[in-house]
């Protein structure tokens, strides 16, 4: 499955950039389907900064979902290497659970337009119904599409409400130092 999303941000390139790569954090009440975030490793290498991230997910999951699929289905591990000289990331992502059939991977280019910041995410789900483990043969067919189509139903618009919230964000601090 690909994935295929291009976002607008009305501020400059540089500000939305650093605010998705360092703000994160501060991002998460903005985001419904994100219950918490935590850092698990920041390192730079000159323009590159290797970062890692431990998400666990929520919102709304099928009911059929939420009979196969546990809660660390709903959590992930992000890899990312952000590029400051040409404005990217990198990104992968490792499920907790299916983690051996679940390959996702992706990069985000952040280009100027004015003062507006296009994003444009593209990436790719794969799932490996071979490496399904715990489920009788004849059903391992049916998780792997339903484990894909949960996931991919999520990604996309986590993206998108990704975007969404570094606006917001940037909204409301702009209000905050205005105010000062």
């Amino acid at each position: 499955m690909n994935i295929h999303t291009d976002t607008r941000i009305p501020f400059p390139r540089s500000l939305v950039y650093a605010t998705y790569r360092d703000k994160l954090v501060e991002i998460v009440p903005y985001l419904q389907n994100v219950r918490a975030l935590e850092i698990k490793s920041r390192h730079q290498e000159g323009a590159i900064l290797h970062s890692v991230y431990e998400w666990h997910g929520g919102g709304e999951i099928p009911h059929l979902a939420r009979a196969i699929l546990s809660e660390n289905m709903l959590s992930w591990t992000e890899y990312d290497r952000w590029n400051e000289t040409d404005f990217t990331v990198a990104w992968k992502i490792e499920t907790h659970a299916f983690t051996e059939a679940v390959f996702c991977s992706g990069h985000n280019h952040f280009l100027e337009d004015g003062q507006t910041t296009v994003i444009e995410s593209r990436g790719r789900l794969i799932i490996d119904p071979k490496h399904i483990k715990g489920f009788p043969h004849f059903l391992v067919g049916q998780v792997s599409h339903l484990v894909e189509d949960v996931l991919g139903q999520k990604i996309q618009p986590n993206l998108l409400q990704m975007s969404e919230g570094v606006r917001l964000y940037l909204e409301e601090e702009k209000l905050n130092v205005a105010s000062e």
